[in-house]
């Protein structure tokens, strides 16, 4: 996909992932890495929350029409296939981060309002959105 509508899409996901990286942080967090790459998959932020836990974040945005039950729709939208992937790509940070493997680990979700004109809004955090098991 190219074009006007893929770039709109593309900077709003980032704006999307920036808001949820400032929200983590301003609570504590120790952003380790963003966007984590890897043909096994991809993950939008690797964290580790105030309590040591090594958190992997999978950021979803959404437009501001409906609410709630939108931002809800937003982490549900993680389905099985994008779990797995994720939770390879999770593999493949513990590989080159041994320091990590002792560390608790969960699997959460952050969804982003974004306003017609694709600006950050509300941002909620979905923890243990799921596990090893999807």
């Amino acid at each position: 996909m190219t074009g006007p509508r893929h770039a709109f899409r593309q900077q709003a996901g980032q704006r999307a992932e920036e808001a949820a990286r400032r929200y983590l942080q301003a609570r504590g967090w120790a952003i380790l890495a963003c966007n984590f790459r890897r043909r096994s998959g991809e993950i939008d932020l690797v964290a580790k929350d105030p309590q040591g836990t090594v958190v992997f974040v999978e950021v979803r945005a959404r437009r501001a029409w409906g609410g709630e039950p939108g931002l809800v729709r937003a982490a549900a939208s993680v389905d099985r296939q994008k779990q797995a992937r994720i939770i390879r790509a999770a593999r493949a940070v513990y590989a080159g981060r041994p320091d990590l493997a002792q560390l608790p680990a969960r699997f959460d979700v952050v969804t982003v309002e974004l306003s017609a004109a694709g600006e950050p809004g509300a941002v909620r955090h979905v923890p243990a959105a799921f596990d090893l098991n999807g």
